[in-house]
């Protein structure tokens, strides 16, 4: 392995001691204690398995079979979802076979960004995380269950039901995916030129529709490489998913063997010599592993705040430094969009996932002797899954990469270095995403142009007056102020104001998710304004230098001006936008604790 990979491993274990034997002593404790239907009160039994059928009551209490609580995020609002509502039917019938029972223990809100982008309920976004661990936690609280399946695929979703499960750290748990839609006739790219020629007033709504509609068309996940992929990836290099189980269609015979194979998985690591409960399998390397993975596909930003909140459930911290440590000494292997022209499905078809894993544990840069839900542990997930004569096995992959342009072996890579950098600077702390930024675009110094909401920056976009080199500094936009939304629609215009040639980027205590793709975007600024992060003290025509080459983020003021300078704040009027309608007035208790975005924006400590 690594030099780097060891000595940052080291580095959060020590970091989380304290934590991490606190949280492992609890999770013990609740390995010790008797089985739920021999531990419980008869009416509490009783109304437990009321529902089920007589045979399936008998197993559970008298023939003390395993029961599997099932924690789904299903709904047909999110095209990535909608293949979940036949899920219990499978899982149900899968587990009889092996004479186990099942019920759905809850399910969990799942909303879609793609919806919601620019609109008032992105602010419930990241809030709907914890909202979702806190879902998970009341249906596995119901504390029967000696085993769970997770079902959910989406931004917000799979760190929800990963924090929750790991509050039931107790419990042997398995992450069952859905897959990806089937690729579009219209790329990703295409899509992007038609919505840089909306913003430029080329086309109208009819055409931007046709095209959007064109890109998102059927069921299964979003086929671009942003969260939800992501979480795919993550899990993946957790090992939490059957091997290979990522990127298969919703409708595809190998997906349901997948499914079924979640429940003998599952069954197979819930006592016994292989009892694995999630709790002693997530450890600080395993988070590491995740954490490279994300690296070294580009994914999105949106996990260095995620994955933060995901270790600090199972008692382990990471920071920002340690991303960025490990993004100086891990390859970027694959190009997939909004880093690439690629879509998932293509990944899928050169090795996706499979490839990846393997190429970073054959090349030392993750921790292989980890704890997986696969009996054979991290390599498995290098090997591909197929069905032959319908009979679940995995493959090994060629050695060399099928599509160079793709994906790519760890001594040719895309860049040496991975696409993710920390900045620091009299501004704070902040993340920035280059793997799709032009090298010359790596240092930007222009003068500041400030903006409240993003409305204001589009207005101002429209009004043809950001025709030159500035940087927008867009806040309140932080968890505490607004419940920090991604700033998707602001891509567009500062794409189309970079291709005419002007020096554009854009600093900000809100999220993108890496979707900037081109544009340089300093994201996650912390603290972030409302707090008084300095972000709050620029002023229109400061001038500010990013460098994403030294990893710094300056606004170029002398020091004793600078620390005189008071902090703006939010007008009456913008508060109570921030925190009235679209259900807003319902997270103000979220608004009011909510950590800080380094510190994995949680809501629970």
């Amino acid at each position: 392995m690594k030099q780097s990979l060891i000595e940052i491993t080291q580095r959060i274990r020590e970091r989380s001691a304290p934590t991490r034997q606190a949280y492992l002593q609890r999770m013990e404790a609740a390995i010790a204690r008797p089985r739920g239907a021999d531990r419980m009160g008869c009416a509490n039994v009783a109304h437990a398995f009321a529902a089920l059928p007589s045979n399936d009551k008998l197993r559970v209490v008298a023939e003390r079979a395993p029961h599997i609580g099932v924690v789904t995020a299903y709904n047909d609002m999110l095209s990535a979802h909608q293949p979940y509502e036949a899920f219990p039917g499978i899982i149900r019938d899968e587990a009889a076979k092996h004479g186990a029972t099942v019920q759905v223990a809850g399910g969990v809100p799942a909303m879609c960004d793609g919806v919601t982008q620019g609109e008032p309920g992105m602010e419930l976004s990241l809030f709907s995380r914890d909202n979702i661990a806190m879902g998970t936690a009341i249906a596995l609280s119901h504390d029967v269950f000696d085993a769970a399946l997770l079902l959910g695929v989406c931004d917000k979703i799979v760190p929800g039901l990963l924090i929750g499960a790991l509050h039931f750290g107790h419990l042997p748990c398995v992450f069952v995916p859905a897959g990806p839609m089937a690729s579009s006739n219209m790329s990703h790219s295409e899509k992007s030129t038609v919505r840089e020629h909306f913003a430029r007033g080329i086309v109208g709504r009819g055409e931007l529709l046709a095209a959007e509609s064109a890109a998102y068309h059927g069921i299964g996940t979003c086929t671009f490489y942003g969260t939800a992929n992501s979480n795919q990836m993550l899990l993946e290099a957790m090992g939490l998913h059957v091997p290979g189980a990522a990127f298969v269609h919703p409708a595809s015979g190998l997906r349901e063997e997948l499914t079924r194979e979640a429940v003998r998985t599952v069954l197979s690591i819930t006592a016994g010599h292989r009892f694995t409960p999630i709790g002693r399998l997530v450890d600080p390397r395993v988070i590491v592993n995740a954490m490279v993975a994300l690296i070294a596909t580009g994914g999105s930003t949106n996990h260095l705040i995620h994955w933060v909140a995901v270790a600090r459930a199972a008692g382990i911290i990471i920071d920002w430094t340690d991303c960025s440590e490990l993004s100086q000494t891990t390859p970027l292997l694959s190009r997939v969009y909004p880093n690439g022209t690629a879509d998932v499905n293509q990944f899928q078809a050169v090795g996706g996932t499979s490839f990846i894993i393997r190429e970073l544990i054959e090349g030392g840069y993750m921790h292989d002797n980890v704890a997986t839900v696969a009996e054979e542990g991290l390599k498995q997930y290098g090997k591909v899954p197929e069905l032959v004569r319908e009979r679940l096995v995995w493959r090994d992959l060629p050695k060399k990469s099928m599509d160079e342009k793709i994906v790519r072996n760890p001594d040719s890579p895309f860049s040496e270095t991975g696409g993710l950098k920390l900045l620091t600077g009299n501004l704070g702390r902040s993340v920035i995403k280059v793997s799709a930024v032009p090298i010359d675009r790596h240092i930007i110094e222009a003068p500041a142009i400030v903006f409240t909401t993003q409305e204001e920056l589009l207005n101002a976009f429209k009004a043809g007056k950001l025709e030159r080199d500035f940087v927008a500094v867009v806040r309140f936009q932080g968890p505490a102020s607004n419940g920090m939304p991604e700033l998707h629609k602001l891509t567009p215009p500062l794409a189309v104001l970079q291709g005419k040639g002007f020096k554009v980027a854009i600093v900000t205590d809100g999220r993108m998710s890496g979707a900037s793709g081109k544009v340089p975007a300093a994201i996650h600024l912390s603290p972030e304004a409302l707090t008084g992060g300095p972000i709050a003290k620029v002023k229109t025509g400061d001038m500010i230098r990013l460098d994403a080459i030294e990893g710094t983020l300056n606004v170029l003021v002398e020091e004793e001006l600078w620390a005189a300078r008071p902090c703006a704040t939010l007008t009456e009027e913008q508060e109570i936008i921030n925190s009235h309608g679209m259900g807003r007035e319902l997270f103000g208790g979220m608004r009011k604790n909510v950590k800080t975005a380094e510190e994995g924006a949680v809501t629970w400590l």
